[in-house]
């Protein structure tokens, strides 16, 4: 199981920060002919991310092509159990991805319609986001 974290990042422990409004980028479908779209704004941690690309890869049989469109880059801190008040902030334990509404998280091509729905359907109910898959808009 590969876990995303990132390879290398500016600061080890970064503020919380607000997850508020509708996605402006990756908000479309680019490369696959299915999306997986956000309803939500949340946090995906890296092994959602990554049961949810299982849960695909192992509908589909590994055929078609599987995109993730997006990354755990924020990591999240904990303290350890019975320690008090105090003494500075936690150390990072696992990274996430601040996902808003509308933000298309997977994407998927060369797979039958049916194969695309179950497939994100069964991805959706690993995350902890309402979902809604979409196709790509022919111009």
């Amino acid at each position: 199981m590969a876990i995303l974290v990132p390879r290398r990042e500016a600061h080890r422990k970064v503020r919380k920060g607000k997850n508020n409004g509708t996605a402006s980028r990756c908000n479309t479908v680019a490369f696959g002919d299915w999306g997986l779209m956000s309803l939500d704004n949340e946090r995906v941690t890296s092994r959602q991310i990554e049961a949810a690309r299982q849960a695909i890869t192992r509908y589909v049989k590994r055929g078609g092509k599987i995109w993730i469109r997006i990354f755990p880059h924020t990591p999240v801190t904990k303290k350890p159990l019975d320690v008090k008040m105090g003494s500075g902030k936690g150390e990072p334990q696992y990274y996430v991805a601040k996902v808003k509404a509308g933000t298309v998280m997977f994407e998927i091509a060369d797979v039958t319609e049916e194969q695309a729905k179950e497939a994100f359907r069964l991805a959706g109910h690993k995350l902890p986001v309402r979902t809604k898959i979409i196709k790509k808009e022919e111009f």
